[in-house]
């Protein structure tokens, strides 16, 4: 069974690798998924249920690093609603 110590630390590794993309969109979107999964199952106390969301969580951790690793390959020009790095 899952604690909640390993659920945290999938939650910090699935927004991690949702930092990773390139690509805004696809940033925010994967932010925005993890956030309301998150949120939607805090709730769970059922050890069955939560050990099938913390292996879901798993499958999407995976998923997210092959999709991440294929957005670095290719650039795209950054978007109006992307804020700018400031150079010091």
């Amino acid at each position: 069974m899952a604690n909640s110590k390993q659920v945290l630390g999938l939650y910090k590794q699935l927004l991690e690798k949702a930092y990773k993309f390139d690509n805004y969109n696809f940033r925010e979107y994967s932010k925005r998924r993890i956030h309301d999964a998150f949120k939607d199952n805090k709730g769970l106390s059922d050890p069955k249920a939560i050990d099938e969301f913390y292996n879901k969580g798993i499958d999407s951790l995976a998923l997210l690093h092959r999709q991440t690793t294929i957005s670095q390959m290719y650039t795209f020009d950054k978007l109006v609603v992307e804020p700018l790095k400031k150079h010091h």
